[in-house]
């Protein structure tokens, strides 16, 4: 291994800096520099930022010092070099995320427990499922217990946060697919370490529900596409077409352009939108107001779904959603299906009441959410909804494929 370093030319913050990088591998990088005190908050993607003060230091240590551009080719030609574009991190709200790789038949799939207890049967047939794709399922150690005090855990917090830490930064997993939702995603989520997990290379993260929680944080705070669909438990009692379409978005995401398709919805307030998906389970978004881990509306193309929530209680999560400001800037609303939340007809009119006034393009009934029918839709892509008068011409359109396919 050799440590390079270049000479301390960047200003910043009243000093000059010098980037230290490995032409070997990131944890020989970061070995040296533990050994040498510098702190991990200095790295960034691939390199460590060091102050000027620390660069005769460390060339005794055994840097070796180059200009600036043969650093950058040797960190090149290592194949160890990230650009920013290419890396998670936060991005602007609005704005359209890092889309990680598509699946591809025989990569690894790790299945971590978030939140509730993992029915087994259930977590069979959905494995079962994802295997029939080619794919191979490893899952966490913490996926088939329960928190020794809270039983409606799957696990600890800590227990539960190492485990998606552990699949996050396997090299070898390429998606991260939640067993299932029920209630403690956020529970982990201040557990986690975000500026580790943005070292890794992305991947695909699947889950609805409780798992909200977790596609805002990502979104948030590593800037990258997530799926909003079936968990692994509830895959398995997905019907063929819903299960097809997810299958299609992860290995084969450019088969998928109008996330209407074959499915009926009815505008409510017509009009064309541009913006990112946004949004999920209701509850879980009224609840992440506030923390660091909320990602508001402002030019998005919002997606609601919730279950067993009453009408009155749909009402107070629609207005502490208003009123904290988060749906403003929004540029569409796209409503899913509420699932066991009373009479439809006065859930339908509490939807209408409170969003129709946004004035902008709002459709409803798209089979989204606690369904066995439920369409994939992934957060953080751009897409363009038409809200025709004829409800038949509707359209939800991604600019381009969900995943990456390159």
């Amino acid at each position: 291994m050799t440590i390079w370093i270049d000479p301390p030319a960047w200003p910043a913050h009243d000093r000059l800096w010098s980037h230290l990088v490995s032409d070997a591998s990131l944890d020989e990088l970061h070995a040296f520099a533990a050994a040498q005190g510098v702190p991990r908050r200095g790295f960034e993607r691939d390199h460590y930022d060091v102050p000027e003060q620390a660069f005769g230091r460390l060339v005794a240590a055994g840097a070796r010092p180059v200009s600036s551009r043969e650093l950058v080719d040797r960190l090149a030609s290592s194949g160890l070099r990230r650009r920013k574009v290419d890396s998670m991190a936060r991005r602007a709200v609005g704005r359209p995320l890092l889309r990680p790789p598509r699946l591809q038949a025989g990569d690894l799939v790790a299945v971590p427990a978030t939140a509730g207890v993992v029915p087994p049967d259930r977590l069979r047939a959905g494995m079962a499922r994802l295997e029939s794709w080619g794919l191979h399922v490893h899952v966490a150690d913490h996926v088939l217990g329960h928190a020794t005090e809270l039983h409606h855990l799957a696990a600890s917090d800590a227990d539960r946060a190492a485990d998606f830490t552990a699949a996050w930064m396997d090299p070898a997993v390429k998606a991260v697919w939640a067993a299932r939702g029920g209630y403690g995603t956020q529970r982990m989520l201040d557990l986690l370490d975000w500026r580790l997990l943005a070292e890794a290379r992305p991947k695909v993260l699947v889950g609805f529900s409780d798992v909200t929680a977790l596609h805002q944080a990502v979104a948030a705070r590593l800037g990258l596409v997530t799926i909003h669909s079936h968990v692994v438990t509830s895959l398995g009692r997905a019907d063929p077409a819903s299960a097809d379409e997810l299958r299609r978005v992860v290995l084969d995401p450019e088969s998928v352009v109008d996330l209407f398709e074959d499915r009926s919805v009815e505008t409510v307030v017509p009009g064309q939108a541009d913006g990112v998906l946004v949004g999920g389970n209701l509850a879980l978004l009224a609840a992440e107001i506030g923390t660091s881990s909320s990602r508001a509306a402002v030019g998005g193309i919002v997606v609601l779904e919730d279950v067993a929530e009453e009408p009155y209680r749909v009402d107070r999560l629609l207005t502490q959603l208003i009123r904290s400001g988060w749906f403003a800037g929004v540029a569409a609303i796209v409503l899913g299906t509420f699932s066991e939340c009373g009479d439809p007809a006065e859930v339908d009119a509490v939807l209408v009441d409170r969003l129709a006034p946004l004035d902008v393009p709002l459709v409803r009934g798209f089979d989204f959410g606690h369904t066995a029918s439920s369409a994939t839709v992934p957060l953080g892509v751009p897409a363009t909804l038409d809200a025709t008068l004829d409800s038949r011409r509707c359209a939800l359109t991604l600019r381009h494929p969900p995943l990456a396919c390159d």
